[in-house]
């Protein structure tokens, strides 16, 4: 069987986020154990909030793009920052295009059957587990299989070593088990 193909996203454009750094250490993880990563940059695929006006003018090259990629995938990690308790708008609207099916496109298609580990880094003591559950809800609603194991990474902006790897032996562990698990719901 050849290796997996996971999709790897943060749902946080800005630079020196917290939830880039884990979904690197993530990806780097995958990639070890054999997977074929393909890490998307949401800052380099712009979308305008979703609106079907929007869509019948014709989906946006982006959206179109995030959503192929996806597609392509076995799996898929994410990394998602917690707002007010939540996961972001940004989050929201990635999957809400992704989803919408194009012509002669099985629904959901992007995201049906897929595994799917989630991660979350926060510089809080939470780490972002107030969000977790409601983006499992989601993921779930719409056909992907999310892995049992997921990560809230609390205190984050302290987590990382140099080499971009978690320096806490428990967080590296659980780290490790979300993204063996992703692999291993997506190998089969």
């Amino acid at each position: 069987m050849s290796a997996p193909r996971i999709a790897a996203f943060a749902g946080s454009c800005r630079s020196t986020s917290l939830n880039r750094r884990l979904l690197a250490a993530a990806a780097t993880l995958a990639a070890e154990a054999g997977a074929e990563v393909d890490v998307i940059d949401l800052a380099e695929l712009p979308m305008p909030i979703f609106d079907e006006d929007l869509e019948a003018e014709g989906t946006p090259e982006s959206a179109t793009a995030f959503k192929r990629r996806l597609m392509d995938a076995d799996g898929i990690l994410i990394a998602s920052p917690e707002y007010n308790s939540s996961y972001p708008a940004l989050v929201k609207n990635v999957i809400d295009w992704a989803t919408r099916p194009a012509p002669g496109e099985a629904m959901l298609a992007a995201f049906a059957g897929k595994s799917c580990g989630l991660l979350a880094a926060s510089p809080g003591a939470l780490g972002g587990i107030r969000m977790l559950p409601q983006l499992r809800l989601l993921l779930s609603s719409i056909g992907a299989t999310v892995t049992p194991a997921q990560l809230g990474l609390g205190h984050a902006h302290e987590a990382f070593g140099d080499d971009g790897r978690l320096k806490d032996e428990r967080a590296r562990g659980m780290l490790q088990k979300v993204v063996t698990q992703t692999l291993e719901l997506a190998a089969r």
